[in-house]
Order: structure tokens, then C-alpha cells, then sequence
């Protein structure tokens, strides 16, 4: 009775630390998803242009693959309980300086902290895995690991858009606190002790701080390209190559490292960097969309920002449900390519379908290319990551994630980088041209302005105010007119982009 009792124990425990692994994932993925959707909120709140933006974009993106670097070094040291406890705790004070910033410097400060916990979580909770489970025990905490990161794709639209509504931008980063908290308790609680490292291994701060270099040049460059191309090609030309230099430098120090922070001579596999390459495509894709849709929805059609949130988690909705099905039948698909191309097909079709809709279009036309957007991540990225590792084996699984999260952390802050400040770009020029003709003088929109003018008059308003009050409504309708229009051009790139991924599938030979 006693043998069957510490049996069950053991069981719970170990369904328990799979739940875990999937929330510590969680986290980061909802305060990212809900950072992203409320995006122009937190914008607006802080009073940063998109090209200021993009500063705590990148600072986030700056703490989180210093992190990642740094990871296996850390793990070897403290272990994976005082790692990943000091890892959350970052994120949680990062968290709350977030949610009490006031202007774009303090929300850039705490969004680097916050990157410095953040980037700990993905690569941490998937190498523990394999570490932890062997068998079919293995293959039920992978099942519990993509729960965790879609369950906080369908959670995180409808919790920022409730928040936003109930409140302000502030709130938005609370939402991520109370899963933060439980997680850390969770980790203090049921991680393992790590052993004493056999010997103590040099901090490599030489190499870290190249990489942080690196990376620095790199995000600057990205983020001021749209505005600087013409303005200041130098500067821009300077930041790209001495970013350049600066990390092809650290991967030469790495190559050459007895002890390196990044094993890449164990990742020279055609496969792997091929799914790399992948992976950063499609995380390019959904970042870009992520930050589209919430401001095409709300200030494009016009569509209530809560109605936004309940689409955009209806959409996490779908690719749950198509989660659940892959896991159950994807052994039966001998051939993944075939899939993966279908999956960006998809996509293309569902940006187009954006592109051409009009403004005061119903919801439910929208719900279908929700539906198949949905699709696209589990048809994509899910065979990708089951080719990717397949030549690393066991041993160097840790090291090819680490450079997986990498990718994706570089992918995910250029990709809602560029959308933001691309979308500001189109906008302008597209207000621009509709401000050509749609002005006072033009003798439809005088009529109209008459028209209009009226029905303020009817309503107690003298003359002088019902035209200002014409005018003022006029303005409204250009800039939601031309926000519209400039959403769907980015539409229109999106699924070019989605076909020239598709292409690119095609023709690569090594992930069937």
C-alpha cells in the first residue's frame, strides 16, 4: 500500500513539474503577446513616436539574449532552481517597473530587466525535458510544454484588450504577474538542488560584452533604417557594419574558446541551420502580424479594441485545437514539407483577404482568416521543430535550443520593430496623398461639410462651432481612412513575404 501511495506521489510530482515547465514557457509568451497587442496603447501612454518604441522593443531584446547567451554558463554554475528563481524574480521587478513607468526611458530601463529574466525561460524549460523525463513521460511533458506557450497565445489578446478597457496601458503588465508569482513558487518548490560544478568556470565577460556590443549596433541600425536611409546612409552604413564585425568578432572568439558560451562547432549541421533559418522566418511572420492586426482591427475598421481582443484570442483559440489535433495525428505524416509549405500558403491567402476588406465590414468575415492564421503556426513551426534537432542528438539538444531562442529572440524584436515603424511611414504618405483631394474647396466635400454642419446646427450648436465640429469629424475619417489604407499595404507585403517563405521551403532539401 505504502510502495503504491509513494508511486502515485511520484506521478503527481512529476505531472506537476511538466506543468510547470509549460508555465514558466507561458509567461514570458503572454507578456509578450499582450505587449505586442497593446502596443499603440503603450505608445500613446508614454508619448514615444514608433521610432522611440522601438528603444524599449529593442531593450527587451537586448536583456533577453544576453540571457540566453549566458545560459548554459549560468546553469553549470547555480543550477536550474536558483537559475530559474532568479530569472523570474527579474522578470517580476521588471514587470512592475514597467506597469509604474511614467516616460520612454524608465519603460526602456525595466523592459531590459525584464528581458534579463524573460530570456531564461524558453530554453531553460524546454533542455530540462529531456533531462527529466525519459520515454513516454518525455513526450507528455512536450505535450504540456506547447499547452503552456499556446494556451498564452489564446489567453493574452482578450486579457491586454480587458485590461486596456478597464483601465489603462499600466495594467497591461499586471496581467502577467500573478502566473510570475506562481511559477516562482512553483520552481523554489519542485526544481532540484543543482550539484556542486566540478570546477569554477571564468565568467567570459569579454565575450558576453562583444555580444552585447554586437547586438546594440545591430537593433539601433534596425530600428532608425526607415527614417535614416536617406537622412543619414553614414550612421546607418557605421552601426551595420560595426555591428557586423562586432559579432562576426565574438563568433571567431567563440570558435576559437576552449570554453565557450556558445558550443558552435557542435551546431554545424546542415539540418539544424537550416531550421534556424526557418524559424526565424516564421517568427518574422508572426511578430509582423501580431502587431498588425490589433491596430487594422481597432483604428482601421473601426472595431470596439475588446471585439479586438475576443478575435484575436479566437484566433489563439484555433491554433490550440489545431495543436491538439497535430500532436494526436502528426506521426501519420511521414512528410512535414508538404504541410509547412501549405501552412504559409495559408497565411498569404489570410493577409490577403485583409487586404480587401472594407472598412465597417462585419466580425465574422474576419473570423475567417482568424481561423486560418491559427493554422499557420502549428503547420509551420510545430514539423519545424520536430526536423530541426534531429543530427544534434541528446548532447547537444541544450546548446541548439540556446541558439534557437537566439533566432527567435532577434527575429521578434526586428519583426515589431519594422511593422511599427513601416506602418508609421505608410500612413504618413497615405494621409498625405488623401489630404490632396480631400480638403475644403473641393466642392463634394464642401457639400458634404454643409451636410454635416447641418446636423451639428440641429443639435444646439451655432455656426462657427457646427463647421469646426465638421471639420473635426472630417480629419477623424481621413486618419481612419488612411490608417486603414496603410494597414492593408502592409497586408499586401506580408503575404509576399509569406509566399517568398513558402518558396524558400520548397526549394530547401533538408527538412522533409
Amino acid at each position: 500500500m505504502s510502495l503504491r501511495l509513494h508511486a502515485r506521489y511520484r506521478a503527481s510530482k512529476k505531472r506537476l513539474l511538466m506543468a510547470l515547465l509549460g508555465l514558466i514557457t507561458g509567461v514570458e509568451f503572454l507578456e509578450n503577446l499582450m505587449f505586442v497587442f497593446a502596443a499603440s496603447h503603450i505608445m500613446g501612454g508614454i508619448g514615444a513616436a514608433p521610432r522611440e518604441f522601438a528603444q524599449a522593443q529593442a531593450a527587451y531584446a537586448i536583456g533577453s539574449l544576453l540571457m540566453i547567451v549566458k545560459q548554459q554558463w549560468s546553469v553549470r554554475q547555480f543550477g536550474y532552481r536558483r537559475y530559474l528563481c532568479t530569472a523570474l524574480a527579474l522578470f517580476i521587478i521588471g514587470t512592475i517597473g514597467c506597469s509604474q513607468s511614467g516616460t520612454l526611458n524608465e519603460l526602456t530601463l525595466f523592459r531590459l530587466v525584464q528581458g534579463l529574466g524573460g530570456g531564461a525561460f524558453f530554453t531553460s524549460s524546454r533542455v530540462l525535458i529531456p533531462l527529466m523525463f525519459k520515454g513516454s513521460e518525455r513526450a507528455l511533458a512536450v505535450k504540456y510544454f506547447m499547452y503552456g506557450i499556446f494556451s498564452a497565445s489564446m489567453i493574452a489578446p482578450l486579457l491586454a484588450a480587458t485590461l486596456v478597457e478597464s483601465g489603462s496601458w499600466h495594467l497591461v503588465f499586471y496581467g502577467a504577474l500573478p502566473p510570475a508569482l506562481l511559477a516562482l513558487l512553483g520552481a523554489w518548490f519542485l526544481l532540484p538542488d543543482a550539484e556542486p560544478p566540478r570546477e569554477r568556470e571564468p565568467l567570459a565577460i569579454g565575450g558576453l560584452l562583444l555580444f552585447g556590443a554586437a547586438v546594440l549596433c545591430l537593433q539601433l541600425m534596425l530600428s532608425d533604417t526607415r527614417y535614416d536611409i536617406f537622412a543619414h546612409p553614414y550612421r546607418l552604413a557605421l552601426l551595420a557594419g560595426g555591428g557586423g564585425l562586432l559579432l562576426l568578432g565574438f563568433l571567431r572568439h567563440q570558435w576559437r574558446h576552449p570554453q565557450p558560451i556558445l558550443h558552435l562547432r557542435a551546431l554545424v549541421s546542415p539540418v539544424y541551420l537550416t531550421g534556424l533559418g526557418l524559424y526565424f522566418l516564421y517568427y518574422s511572420i508572426k511578430n509582423f502580424r501580431g502587431y498588425l492586426f490589433p491596430i487594422y482591427a481597432e483604428r482601421g475598421l473601426g472595431i470596439p479594441l475588446i471585439a479586438v481582443g475576443w478575435l484575436d484570442s479566437f484566433a489563439g483559440a484555433a491554433t490550440f485545437v489545431a495543436v491538439y489535433f497535430y500532436i494526436r495525428y502528426s506521426r501519420k505524416l511521414t512528410l512535414k514539407k508538404p504541410l509547412m509549405l501549405a501552412g504559409t500558403l495559408i497565411m498569404a491567402g489570410a493577409c490577403w483577404w485583409y487586404s480587401i476588406l472594407p472598412a465597417g465590414v462585419d466580425t465574422h468575415w474576419l473570423m475567417y482568416g482568424l481561423a486560418f492564421q491559427g493554422l499557420f503556426s502549428v503547420m509551420v513551426v510545430l514539423p519545424v521543430a520536430g526536423l530541426t534537432y534531429s543530427e544534434l542528438g541528446d548532447e547537444y539538444f541544450g546548446h541548439g535550443y540556446q541558439g534557437k531562442n537566439l533566432m527567435r529572440q532577434l527575429a521578434t524584436s526586428i519583426s515589431s520593430a519594422f511593422a511599427a515603424v513601416m506602418l508609421q511611414d505608410r500612413q504618413f504618405e497615405v494621409q498625405h496623398n488623401l489630404a490632396a483631394t480631400v480638403h475644403a474647396g473641393n466642392p463634394q466635400i464642401d457639400h458634404w461639410l454643409a451636410t454635416i454642419a447641418g446636423v451639428f446646427s440641429q443639435n444646439g450648436y451655432n455656426a462657427e462651432q457646427a463647421m469646426t465640429g465638421a471639420r473635426i469629424e472630417l480629419g477623424r475619417m481621413v486618419a481612419q481612412q488612411a490608417q486603414l489604407l496603410a494597414c492593408q499595404d502592409l497586408y499586401r507585403y506580408l503575404a509576399a513575404f509569406a509566399v517568398v517563405t513558402g518558396l524558400i521551403i520548397a526549394i530547401q532539401r533538408r527538412l522533409r
